[in-house]
């Protein structure tokens, strides 16, 4: 009958969708958004999102342009560095940018809650590269997972809507074939460990 979804249709829309989480909630978007957020609330003002700015050049834009250009130059597969022996550099790199980033904005005085979100951030890196060297954790829900927790922190339980999107976030990476539901999970629980224990001792 006509009209009806096909079990590759319905496929279709599946993999269409995980997609799209993929690419809505990639990690250089969380941690653009998240230190904005926590910029603001740093100093309740456009200063803060300043801070968060200058931070996110640091942590999220160098980083992924980066990626992006070792995409273009044949590095890498693709700009989620979905190959497991891929990863070093890139992650390398991301830490490299976020320690000279840290010790700018230390300079510069910015807000502690910004430092200590960056810190968080290191540990995550430090984390996540640690387990990469033999096992292809999911840095899609690393950063996912520490982006609530982080928010649960600076904002209180209002931000616990934010777990359902990193069970999206791990849904989409087992849809596309990319993670395991292991590697999904194991992501997530790191990235939230990390960010709780570095940003709340930090901040």
């Amino acid at each position: 009958m006509t009209g009806l979804a096909t079990p590759a249709t319905t496929s279709n829309l599946r993999r269409r969708g995980a997609r799209l989480v993929t690419e809505v909630f990639a990690p250089a978007i969380l941690v653009v958004g998240v230190l904005l957020a926590v910029g603001w609330h740093s100093t309740h003002s456009i200063t803060g999102v300043g801070w968060g700015l200058l931070a996110a050049l640091f942590c999220g834009i160098i980083p992924i342009s980066f990626i992006l250009f070792g995409v273009r130059r044949g590095y890498w597969t693709d700009r989620h560095v979905r190959v497991r022996q891929q990863r070093a550099v890139p992650i390398a790199v991301t830490a490299a940018c976020v320690i000279v980033g840290l010790c700018a904005l230390a300079a510069l005085d910015a807000p502690r809650e910004i430092l200590a979100l960056i810190l968080a951030m290191l540990a995550g890196l430090a984390a996540t590269m640690a387990i990469t060297a033999f096992w292809k954790v999911s840095v899609h829900t690393a950063v996912a997972g520490g982006t609530s927790t982080i928010l649960m922190l600076a904002y209180g339980p209002v931000m616990l809507v934010t777990v359902p999107a990193v069970a999206l976030v791990g849904w989409s990476r087992v849809v596309l074939k990319d993670h395991t539901v292991a590697q999904t999970i194991v992501g997530a629980l790191v990235g939230a460990v990390a960010a709780a224990a570095v940003f709340s001792w930090a901040r």
